[in-house]
């Protein structure tokens, strides 16, 4: 490693470790009050939190001052006596029914809300600061938006004037800011943190002004919903881009809440052919034994492969072909569909006795929630939870999905960040209930199967092998594109879907916002690299956006993600060659570095286009040039992918690509 490359990964670092490194601060000083001004210190400073309009500012090291959020928006008013804890203080605003616990933790400013009535509270009020140069938000892999870039500020963008569900709508329950001199990701700049583990009811809203991006986050206290309590979690970083989701990752690590691939593949050894592997939903030919052996004679020695639950899924046959391969298979189900058996437009929407209605979840007026495109009801977890023991119902349901020998299974939504209260009598619940529901059985397929969701939120890192959809910065334009069945395709034929098959010019904007790679940043993959194999929604398969290719291709190698494909017959004789061609020169880097963390992520240019990644100690370096002209060698549209082993990188151009 050059010595360039190292001041690069020990910078990228550096918040991490001494985040962690301050775990004995919390006993040392508790900070000072002179006033309303609360001091306390934190890793790269001094936090100071006006205990009358829970405005934050700091200070940092060098000398500089920062405004981590303005007073909370609307007014608290006037604040109870402030009491000296240990670690910090406690104060109340009674108008509003709030007491407020400000400490220092692990080198964060912890602030932690509790509301005795239901309402709601507005704060942090973030990206005020006339230093702040870009916002960093986790949608999909995440995005680096530069404050006052005009695209994102105007209607085009559409995130100006949005409000952002943290917990349903974004990959991680976080967002940050860097200052002017952080933002490139070298040393000595600044930026800001955020994290909001109490996701439940919280948002966060974007305004344009004059010019600039803001963000409001809001929180609703609820005693139905159980969200009386708000926690928000400040760290000053170093600006660089994706230093607000290496906080996170060592907030998980310190609370046991990160899950490691390693371990996984220890408890289950064939989570280890994830490693490696490419990722497809088969049809036709492709789901058959001649059809994988087709893909193996390519010099495919990985793949993920997944087939729908109608009436032709793989056979045994198919099966035991894939896993002599060295692939893993399995089937896609979801346990939140039910539907009047009679009628059910699909298998796993078809339950037997009486799921269908009476595990129907229901709003407040008893009504059913409605499934997803109006088909039948979202089914309760809750009252799947309570039969389980005596009915078996889920078990049932897997235990004949796998009856070809399947090792791996998909389970649609479970992971994502769609959860609801139940009104059902004798299966009520709340959103955080219906979390902990779905993990508990997702945690008994994990036990024995390769398990996959949807989106996976962080909540669920510890259960999954892998995810499709947490690598897809989705815009709202892309679910009008898709009901668009003329141009985006629908499910038919039976043996092609166009949904999955027929390609797709995104608009401009659209493309844009999903995949300009000036904006996109690895924030999940520094999040939950290691945890879990992340890769792109299953409707947006490889082929799907040939415009695309080439960037989704240097992404993915740039973040050690793997591609997401759709295939038949057809397709594997036409684009095989090239999935091939692809799949050689991504396996070796994944086996390598798919179970380390993302160490360092760089721009190297001051355009964005040419992009950095380090994984583990070293392990692996990745530089991806998505511009057109040639830097230090590497040409336009090419990646160089260099293991520590190695004497010299190994090459990928996409668009050269023969076959």
């Amino acid at each position: 490693m050059t010595s360039k490359t190292t001041r690069a990964v020990a910078a990228s670092l550096a918040l991490t470790a001494t985040t962690l490194g301050l775990a004995g601060c919390d006993s040392a000083a508790a900070g000072s009050l002179r006033g309303s001004r609360l001091e306390l210190p934190v890793t790269g400073g001094t936090a100071v939190v006006d205990t009358a309009s829970l405005a934050v500012t700091a200070r940092t090291g060098d000398g500089r001052r920062m405004v981590l959020s303005e007073a909370a928006g609307g007014g608290l008013g006037k604040p109870g006596p402030v009491t000296r804890t240990a670690d910090g203080a406690r104060w109340s605003y009674p108008a509003k029914g709030l007491s407020v616990r400000a400490r220092t933790e692990r080198g964060r400013l912890r602030i932690t809300l509790r509301s005795d009535r239901d309402g709601s509270v507005s704060w942090p009020v973030t990206g005020t600061d006339r230093a702040a140069s870009a916002v960093q938000l986790p949608r999909g892999e995440g995005l680096d938006i530069p404050v006052r870039d005009a695209f994102w500020n105007g209607e085009k963008g559409g995130l100006a004037g949005s409000t952002v569900d943290v917990g349903a709508d974004l990959a991680l329950p976080l967002w940050g800011y860097s200052l002017k001199g952080g933002e490139k990701g070298t040393t000595g700049g600044h930026g800001v943190s955020y994290l909001t583990p109490t996701d439940i009811g919280t948002s966060l809203r974007f305004a344009s002004t004059g010019g600039r991006l803001r963000t409001t986050a809001a929180h609703a206290f609820s005693a139905g919903e159980g969200t009386r309590d708000y926690d928000v979690s400040f760290a000053l970083t170093d600006g660089n881009p994706v230093a607000a989701a290496a906080d996170y990752r060592s907030y998980l690590s310190q609370h046991g809440e990160l899950g490691s691939l390693r371990e996984k593949i220890r408890r289950n050894p064939a989570n280890g052919k994830l490693l490696g592997a490419f990722h497809a939903y088969v049809w036709g030919d492709a789901r058959t034994a001649s059809g994988i052996a087709r893909l193996k004679k390519l010099g495919v020695d990985r793949m993920w492969l997944g087939y729908d639950a109608g009436a032709h899924p793989m056979d045994a046959g198919a099966v035991r072909a894939a896993e002599q391969a060295g692939y893993l298979a399995g089937p896609y189900d979801s346990f939140a569909n039910g539907q009047d058996p009679e009628s059910a437009d699909s298998p796993t929407s078809a339950w037997p006795d009486r799921v269908y209605p009476d595990f129907c979840i229901r709003k407040s007026d008893g009504t059913p929630e409605t499934g997803f495109g109006g088909r039948g009801c979202y089914l309760s977890s809750r009252a799947f939870e309570k039969a389980e023991p005596g009915k078996h119902y889920l078990a049932d349901r897997t235990r004949t999905m796998v009856s070809n020998g399947a090792d791996s299974y998909f389970l649609d939504v479970d992971a994502t960040g769609e959860v609801f209260r139940d009104h059902g009598k004798g299966h009520e619940m709340t959103k955080a209930g219906d979390r902990a529901n779905r993990l508990a059985r997702m945690r008994r397929l994990s036990q024995r199967l390769v398990l996959g969701s949807e989106s996976a939120q962080p909540w669920a890192n510890q259960v999954l092998a892998f995810d499709h959809g947490s690598g897809t910065p989705v815009a709202d334009g892309l679910w009008k594109l898709e009901r668009d069945k003329q141009k985006w395709g629908g499910y038919y034929p039976e043996n092609a879907p166009k949904n999955f098959f027929q390609p797709v010019r995104l608009p401009a904007d659209l493309a844009t916002a999903m995949y300009d790679p000036k904006y996109r940043v690895p924030l999940y993959e520094t999040a939950l690299h290691g945890s879990l194999v992340n890769a792109e929604r299953w409707e947006l398969s490889y082929d799907k956006l040939p415009q695309q290719k080439t960037t989704r291709a240097l992404l993915a190698m740039l973040y050690n993600t793997p591609l997401n494909y759709a295939l038949d017959g057809p397709t594997i004789q036409r684009n095989g060659p090239e999935l091939a061609a692809l799949q050689r020169y991504f396996s070796p880097l994944h086996r390598a570095a798919g179970t380390d963390r993302m160490t360092s992520f760089r721009w190297l240019t001051d355009d964005r286009t040419v992009q950095r990644t380090v994984f583990g100690d070293g392990s692996l370096t990745v530089t991806a040039n998505f511009g057109t002209e040639a830097h230090d060698g590497l040409p336009g549209g090419c990646v160089d992918a260099k293991l520590r082993t190695d004497a010299q990188p190994r090459r990928l151009c996409p668009a050269r690509i023969t076959g």
